[in-house]
């Protein structure tokens, strides 16, 4: 009988190994499509990989995110983003962080990371910051809303749309967290209004309840992501 049950448990760790193994591995990009030729055309999930044997310091290190990034802008925020592009030796490692900078009434508009939850800890000033579900049972979006202030971490999961705001008459700074090495970024407006070409003015009317006046004006405008 014990013989019976140890084979029976080494089966479940077998099949559950093979589980766990046997799925597609994560999207690095927004696409990624398949050539029959790969003498004709080749890019990879992610980044080519260096020789061991040739990696230097520098390609794990990255400087300046002391230095504030430029606020002048039409949303008042700039994000500063060290991925896989900026600091080699993240390649592989499923992580990227970013500063973000708001000068007085900021904003950081909503929008969402496809490929990574974000871990936000403010380290100066106050901002007004939330995330919205996707659909409930009933239906609905549910938000959840914080005020943070220097020192507070606030979490927003992968894919969801969400903020960050600075209501306060003081510049903020946070330092963001992802758990991506490559976290992609959809802001909303400039996705649904600045698609280029355009998303179709009677699709848009439909969707957002606005005549085609409103939707025209919308897709005029210049729209920016931090």
């Amino acid at each position: 009988m014990e013989a019976r049950h140890f084979f029976a448990c080494l089966i479940f760790f077998a099949m559950s190994s093979y589980v766990a193994y046997a799925t597609d591995p994560t999207q690095l990009q927004d696409f990624c499509v398949a050539v029959n030729d790969p003498n004709k055309e080749l890019f990879v999930n992610g980044l080519f990989c260096k020789n061991p044997m040739d990696a230097k310091p520098e390609d794990f290190f990255f400087d300046g995110l002391d230095k504030p990034g430029f606020t002048g802008n039409m949303l008042r925020s700039n994000v500063t983003l060290v991925s896989a592009l900026q600091l080699p030796g993240l390649n592989t490692l499923g992580i990227s962080l970013a500063r973000i900078d708001y000068a007085p009434y900021g904003l950081n508009p909503p929008h969402t990371h496809p490929r990574a939850s974000e871990i936000l800890t403010v380290m100066e000033g106050t901002l007004y910051v939330g995330f919205v579900t996707s659909n409930l049972a009933n239906g609905d979006n549910k938000l959840f809303a914080k005020v943070l202030n220097k020192g507070d971490v606030f979490v927003f999961p992968q894919g969801l749309i969400h903020f960050q705001f600075n209501a306060g008459k003081t510049p903020a700074v946070a330092i963001a967290g992802l758990s991506s090495q490559n976290p992609g970024t959809v802001t909303i407006a400039k996705a649904v209004f600045g698609a280029e070409p355009p998303i179709s003015v009677d699709v848009l009317s439909k969707a957002f309840q606005l005549d085609e006046y409103m939707v025209k004006k919308l897709q005029s405008q210049f729209w920016m992501s931090t």
